[in-house]
């Protein structure tokens, strides 16, 4: 039987000017992995998560999800269709509780605001739903307790366990995570890696951006090497790890 194929690259270039961040990027991810894509500084990986979630439109090349083609797709669309994402640098909403933060996640999957003008006691359960649903994923990430406090307030490890959780409230099928270990303590990265894997045990694919080579090994069933916006590699983890394009890239190539 052929792969279920969630999440397929189909030669993605983007170009700024005339300089090209993504050049010819193939590669696809079967439903259900926690593939991991790395490279150095500058190697086009958050431009490529732009491009894969609608932020930024590809100069060529297709994407597609489930087998739909959102290449021209916008970003909330995107989400509604079952990929959430994660950034880079922490993006909270200012003035809002966690558990509001969280909240603003559910709205790829509920339906009030359509309906609720006509329908106060329908709209009522559904907030009283959106409500659960965001307080259980927060509990999901150890962040139960401070439901209450403002999502800005909350030390740093615990405002990117918030940004996930967001995430996550969308009820993704796939999520793509850009650097979620940068800036944890050995101790916080350890739960961030126990909690990509009960999220994959849960049945949801899991795109991953990182440089904790540590965490990457760890957890991912294959990895993308991308260098100046090319793949260079693709394989295991051991593999790519013993890859001598890899190591040049990453330590010269007289190392």
């Amino acid at each position: 039987m052929a792969e279920d194929i969630i999440l397929e690259v189909d030669n993605i270039t983007k170009m700024f000017g005339g300089l090209a961040a993504l050049k010819d990027v193939v590669f696809s991810v079967p439903r259900g992995e926690i593939k991991a894509v790395i490279g150095p500084n500058g190697a086009g990986k958050t431009t490529l998560f732009d491009v894969l979630t609608g932020v930024q439109r590809s100069t060529s090349g297709r994407v597609f999800l489930k087998g739909i083609d959102i290449t021209r797709t916008k970003p909330h669309r995107i989400t509604g269709l079952g990929m959430a994402r994660t950034f880079q640098t922490v993006k909270l909403f200012e003035g809002m509780t966690a558990l509001e933060n969280a909240m603003v996640g559910c709205h790829s999957w509920t339906k009030r605001g359509f309906i609720s003008n006509g329908l106060l006691l329908w709209a009522l359960a559904e907030e009283r739903r959106i409500y659960q649903h965001a307080f259980e994923v927060l509990e999901d990430v150890d962040l139960g307790t401070r439901a209450a406090e403002l999502g800005t307030n909350l030390p740093y490890g615990q405002m990117r366990m918030l940004e996930m959780a967001r995430a996550l409230a969308s009820k993704p099928e796939i999520l793509l995570l850009d650097e979620p270990a940068a800036g944890l303590n050995p101790y916080e990265t350890g739960e961030l890696s126990s909690l990509l894997l009960k999220v994959r045990q849960s049945g949801a694919t899991i795109l991953i951006v990182e440089h904790d080579m540590g965490l990457v090994m760890d957890i991912s069933d294959e990895v993308v090497v991308l260098d100046y916006g090319e793949v260079i590699a693709r394989g295991t983890p051991a593999e790519v790890q013993n890859d001598p394009r890899v190591i040049e890239a990453y330590l010269g190539i007289e190392a």
